[in-house]
């Protein structure tokens, strides 16, 4: 490859030999660095080489979990729509466009509705989750951030870790869906799976969220009502990045438990899902920003029709 050319998604993906989808599925995930030219994703050869010389090092097992993931994603909008990589919202920060933090799908739905508007702006996703999205709005890297954050003390969502973790800015909470967490087992449940406690069963091994998502904010407050620790639970160090990773986890047989939200579980056929709690899925924004109009733009998107039977047909 010539030296450090630039090359789009197409591009890469020939030269991998794996789908286009795939490459986006590796820059979402942190894996594959890129960065945005007009509305064009484009990755550096030297960083391509990079994921090749990392890769090497990687088992099987993993390049095909990473294949079966972009077939699964949850992230199923217009490939073309540039993706905002992780670790590149500071490059970006909002002078670079719209930004909505959070992995859900119907943040999706809202960042391609909102983009293609005739009133609308370039729109840019971070796939973080519900504390680096809160962090990210606190230090004016984001516009918005979705959060699902359970507070044990007082058995809320979000209102709590909004207060402390944007600290003396008054801001504007939307509701946007309730969700059901729970855990994912195999069709059957074979390990018998009930409840917290079941975590910690002898030749039960469980997949988790990487630290800040909602998902593993809910598990380590229930671990602290209940007085578990983390070694009460073999494969509490297990880290996957969004819940179809964790699905998928469970459905190819590399553990036996997960949690995460309903709407995951449905794309699997071998595997059960057992509610836990419902749990409040929120959109955050600066009340300063409230006489904005791609704010205002963006709550009129909601309360639309179009946004709610898009959302309806996810389901």
């Amino acid at each position: 490859m010539e030296n450090n050319k630039a090359m789009t998604a197409e591009e890469v993906a020939e030269q991998l030999k794996i789908a286009k989808n795939t490459v986006y599925e590796l820059i979402k995930r942190g894996e594959l660095r890129s960065y945005k030219v007009g509305r064009k994703v484009r990755i550096d050869s030297q960083d391509l080489e990079a994921y090749i010389r990392k890769s090497k090092g990687d088992s099987r097992e993993d390049i095909d979990e990473a294949l079966s993931l972009s077939k699964q994603s949850d992230y199923s909008m217009n490939r073309d729509q540039p993706l905002l990589q992780r670790n590149m919202v500071n490059d970006f920060g909002v002078n670079g466009g719209f930004v909505l933090s959070g992995q859900d799908t119907m943040l999706d739905i809202l960042a391609n509705m909102l983009q293609n508007h005739k009133d609308g702006v370039p729109t840019l996703r971070s796939f973080v989750g519900s504390f680096q999205g809160l962090g990210s709005l606190y230090y004016d890297q984001s516009n918005m951030a979705a959060i699902h954050l359970w507070d044990g003390d007082s058995d809320t969502y979000n209102i709590p870790y909004v207060h402390y973790m944007v600290p003396g800015v008054p801001c504007i909470i939307i509701h946007l869906a309730k969700r059901v967490q729970g855990f994912y087992v195999k069709k059957g449940n074979p390990k018998d799976i009930k409840d917290w406690f079941s975590l910690t069963k002898e030749g039960v091994t469980f997949v988790n969220r990487e630290k800040g998502s909602g998902t593993r904010v809910l598990l380590d407050e229930k671990m602290r009502q209940l007085s578990m620790t983390s070694s009460d639970i073999r494969g509490y160090f297990q880290e996957k990045t969004s819940h179809f990773a964790v699905a998928n986890a469970i459905a190819t047989g590399k553990a036996d438990v997960g949690i995460g939200c309903e709407a995951a579980a449905m794309r699997f056929t071998d595997i059960e899902f057992i509610p836990l709690q419902t749990e409040h899925y929120d959109l955050v924004m600066k009340k300063e920003n409230l006489g904005d109009p791609t704010y205002r733009l963006v709550y009129d998107l909601l309360c639309s029709d179009e946004f709610k039977e898009n959302v309806e047909s996810l389901k």
